[in-house]
């Protein structure tokens, strides 16, 4: 009888040791500044301290720094200033990133070009809502060829022969600083979202995959027309809702025509690409908008490991093999749109 009251206890003994050690679920932790250009929001779903967080950004805005067209002491400005001049020898992650957006170019034949500098700011979208006039769109096209650039990898330079070229990575680099912010963030499960690029860190804490959503073009922030599931993968969103402006009835948006000049005209509302690096699905969505819905998921379906999801002025969807073979998990919440490419 002892005996069998010594196991109860033992027992009892284990059972309140266990509940008692159960960890409580750690509240998310969320910080958000002004980066890029861009409202940039970091979630951790661990524990984690503000040491973290400030790593993340610093990084973001060392990145910032490096590549930024608006900052005159960055080293993509520097390339710039010296078109035409001289070669400039940058970073290595400078160097790699417009290794990259040309290699993009190359993928796209020209619809996404990170020589579209002097176009964008002629446009100027964001602080501007004046039309430019044809000839002087007509006077920088000859300047808009990713062709020209000289890479030198030996001496890390770069060189734009034409005076009057620029790049910029405003395409490309927001995915590379989400890259670089879950590589420092990498051993915590999280969210980074910078502006529309997200990117996720392993799974949630129950283990279930990260539910994401796909923002509806024609509605404010907060309203979806699906989620899709994500584990340690990406996904950027490119659309014209973001950045435009009006002039006498008709809208201009910042995804820019690299053989017209003129903002892209294209049925598409908006493109989402799902991958495991956001540097690539950040060039891919803009390439992939400006390329259509045919020839911009036909390059999709020629590469390994991407996904891509297409929105049209009529709510119809346009999706990638993956994506309809189930790879990657769709739910269409909004019935007003519908998969047309099944």
């Amino acid at each position: 009888m002892k005996r069998v009251m010594r196991i109860l206890l033992f027992l009892t003994l284990s059972v309140v040791l266990l509940v008692s050690c159960k960890q409580k679920p750690v509240e998310p932790k969320s910080q958000t500044q002004l980066l890029l250009g861009t409202v940039c929001t970091i979630t951790l779903y661990d524990k984690s301290g503000n040491t973290e967080f400030d790593l993340a950004f610093d990084r973001i805005d060392e990145i910032e720094h490096l590549m930024s067209i608006h900052l005159d002491d960055s080293e993509l400005a520097e390339v710039n200033r010296a078109s035409g001049v001289h070669p400039v020898v940058v970073s290595e992650e400078t160097f790699t990133v417009i290794k990259l957006a040309l290699e993009i170019a190359e993928l796209s034949d020209g619809a996404f070009d990170p020589t579209i500098g002097p176009l964008v700011k002629l446009w100027d979208i964001s602080g501007s809502n004046n039309v430019p006039l044809d000839e002087e769109i007509k006077a920088l096209l000859p300047l808009v060829d990713y062709k020209l650039v000289v890479l030198d990898e030996e001496a890390s330079s770069v060189y734009l022969p034409a005076q009057g070229m620029a790049l910029d990575l405003g395409g490309i680099a927001k995915g590379w600083a989400a890259d670089e912010a879950g590589r420092i963030l990498s051993e915590h499960k999280g969210i980074v979202n910078l502006g529309g690029n997200v990117l996720v860190m392993g799974s949630k804490p129950d283990s279930s995959p990260w539910r994401i959503g796909i923002q509806d073009p024609d509605n404010g922030r907060g309203f979806y027309i699906g989620i899709v599931d994500l584990i340690d993968q990406t996904l950027v969103t490119s659309g014209p809702y973001e950045r435009f402006f009006e002039h006498e009835g008709t809208i201009y948006h910042h995804i820019l025509d690299t053989e017209t000049g003129y903002p892209v005209v294209s049925p598409l509302t908006s493109v989402s690409i799902i991958t495991t690096r956001s540097v690539i699905a950040d060039g891919l969505s803009t390439a992939v908008y400006a390329l259509g819905p045919e020839r911009g998921l036909e390059l999709v379906n020629r590469l390994d490991g991407i996904e891509a999801i297409l929105l049209t002025e009529d709510r119809s969807i346009y999706v990638s093999e993956g994506i309809l073979d189930g790879s990657v998990a769709l739910n269409i919440t909004n019935p007003e749109y519908t998969i047309v490419n099944k």
